[in-house]
């Protein structure tokens, strides 16, 4: 894969300039190149998916509350399940299915309205009584649960692999990836950024595309643009080796706690989101943040409150408002585009994002209208989408 690495500066010129190496920046490199758009230079400060897209596993679904979130999913899922043959690599793509666990009427109701618009947009999800859901995962008790939502279709998959299966395929297409480079600010002519400088150069481009992440606040400051991501740790962990191996189960979800757990090799993964978690970068893990998944799970998972550990890992959420990515054109800067603040779905949505973004570029309609997901709505006070189904 080529690299800046190896050179001592950046291309001179670049027809797109990206912004961030994980996931987002993988996906929208691969489909510009794709379709024929390989003067591409995708910058990044560190190594590839070396930020948010380099946790261990990653959930995909399409169980959202949102219509737009419940079609960038399911477009994704659907590349997802393509991979192998496009770009053509092996992501550990595991169909286990999602089951959010729900202990009140209130999130039955919530779930079941949102059952029904994702069964509208083609998604099989359907609520599910207690036992049946304990037949799903035989470590659900089922004192205190409601209902239960599943989708058959959903899963989880390995990010690393689908940012290196993504970035080769770029770059065999003539991508450059300059890695161990960092932007440090931009020239700007009227309503156009003309060059991006960099720690290794200076790179003038038609197109400049943001998916910086946790840090894209930043480098829209240095545009003087408006993005509003907080970094926000979360933290999860690994069992000891299971004997007899864990059965294979769904990525359950205890609603209420955030708590969840899943296959993971020769055990299981288990996270939660500590909603006293403050903002920034500070990914260092916490063995103490345990404590808070055994609690949430001693009554929702006894079993799994007894599980001991082998070490756990922590990474960023990229955050917005209102919990909804950002995706769009500026419109101060015409041919600044951005795909940020996934809030956790980042992973999930890359491939339909990573096709939004090319289309972007070659200002030809997307798929689907993402003018909701502009990052105006935080300037203007337009309506923002509160998505109710977030981990």
């Amino acid at each position: 894969m080529s690299s800046s690495s190896t050179f001592r500066s950046v291309p001179a010129t670049a027809e797109v300039v990206i912004i961030g190496g994980g996931v987002m920046g993988a996906s929208a490199a691969f489909h510009l190149a794709e379709a024929g758009v390989s003067d591409v230079v995708v910058v990044e400060r560190g190594e590839l998916a070396c930020g948010s897209s380099g946790k261990p596993i990653g959930g995909v679904r399409a169980q959202f509350s949102d219509p737009l979130n419940i079609e960038l999913g399911s477009r994704s899922l659907r590349a997802y399940q393509d991979f192998p043959r496009r770009p053509g690599a092996d992501i550990r793509l595991d169909t286990v299915g999602y089951l959010f666990l729900l202990t009140t009427e209130r999130q039955a109701a919530d779930f079941e309205a949102a059952v029904g618009t994702q069964n509208a947009l083609g998604v099989p999800t359907r609520m599910i009584t207690p036992d049946e859901a304990r037949r799903l995962c035989p470590y659900v008790s089922t004192d205190g649960l409601v209902v239960a939502a599943h989708s058959p279709i959903d899963g989880h998959a390995r990010p690393v692999l689908v940012v290196r299966g993504y970035a080769d395929a770029a770059a065999r297409a003539g991508v450059t990836f300059a890695t161990h480079t960092t932007v440090t600010g931009f020239d700007t002519a009227g309503d156009r950024v003309t060059a991006v400088h960099t720690d290794r150069g200076r790179i003038g481009c038609a197109t400049v595309i943001c998916t910086a992440g946790a840090w894209s606040a930043q480098i829209g400051d240095m545009a003087g643009l408006h993005l509003p991501v907080r970094p926000v740790r979360r933290q999860l962990a690994f069992s000891e080796r299971l004997v007899p191996p864990a059965p294979r189960i769904p990525f359950t979800i205890d609603f209420a706690s955030s708590a969840y757990f899943h296959n993971s090799d020769d055990g299981l993964l288990f996270g939660l989101a500590d909603p006293r978690e403050p903002d920034g970068f500070d990914t260092t893990w916490t063995p103490e943040w345990l404590e808070l998944f055994r609690d949430a799970v001693r009554q929702r998972a006894p079993e799994l409150a007894e599980m001991r550990t082998v070490g756990g890992w922590a990474g960023l959420y990229e955050v917005t408002p209102d919990h909804n990515a950002m995706i769009g054109r500026s419109g101060a800067l015409g041919n600044f585009l951005y795909a940020t603040g996934f809030s956790g779905h980042g992973f999930l949505q890359a491939p339909a994002v990573g096709e939004i973004l090319r289309d972007l570029h070659l200002e030809r309609a997307p798929f689907t209208d993402i003018s909701p997901f502009s990052a105006d709505r935080f300037r203007t006070g337009a309506e923002t989408r509160p998505e109710a189904h977030v981990v």
